[in-house]
């Protein structure tokens, strides 16, 4: 039998979570997906399913603003989207005003008192949805029969349970010491940090 993988990546928790473990050393992107795939089998082996393991598709989600991340978005699209099985996914992150309140005084301001520019917050839009509706929609259209879900965040918990209902297998792919909820929430899982030495550039 040959189990069919999708790799879901959330792009800046990776990303942030590798810059603080890995700096400076950088992400061989290209390197990621086989020792990601290579990971999992480990994780499926260590209760005798061997099967082969076969990756259809990298899904990679980040947001950027449309400001300030030109080179970010330029990479992701004329690099990364053009690499085979990747499949990148674009959210646009929008600036807004925010209020900064004073905990002596109980004074609020929008604006810095020495420059005179409003604070602003950059807010992540839709990356988390898009990465539970291609788990949700791909594995009801049996498209793989293992994802690896590339982050720590707690909040795919309900998505991974719902894939996982379906009998299909969730590994979870987080860095040590973060993210225990989803790992326990997954089939299994496996460290980042186990393969983070070996895909550096």
């Amino acid at each position: 039998m040959t189990r069919r993988v999708r790799i879901f990546i959330d792009f800046w928790n990776f990303q942030l979570s590798w810059n603080s473990s890995m700096n400076p050393k950088q992400c061989d992107w290209r390197a990621l997906p086989p020792a990601v795939v290579t990971a999992a089998a480990m994780v499926l082996s260590s209760v005798d399913l061997s099967d082969q393991v076969d990756l259809e598709e990298t899904l990679l989600y980040a947001s950027v603003d449309p400001v300030t991340d030109t080179r970010l978005r330029h990479w992701l699209t004329g690099t990364m989207e053009r690499l085979p099985s990747w499949r990148v996914s674009i959210r646009e992150r929008r600036s807004q005003s925010r209020s900064v309140h004073c905990r002596n005084c109980g004074a609020k301001t929008t604006t810095c008192p020495i420059c005179a520019q409003p604070y602003r917050v950059r807010l992540e839009k839709g990356v988390d949805a898009a990465i539970v509706t291609d788990m949700l929609s791909l594995a009801w259209q049996d498209a793989y029969d293992v994802a690896v879900l590339v982050t720590s965040d707690a909040d795919f918990v309900p998505a991974v349970e719902r894939v996982q209902e379906r009998g299909l297998k969730v590994i979870n792919a987080g860095w040590s010491g973060k993210g225990h909820q989803l790992k326990a929430a997954c089939w299994g899982s496996f460290d980042l940090d186990s393969i983070a030495h070996n895909i550096c550039r």
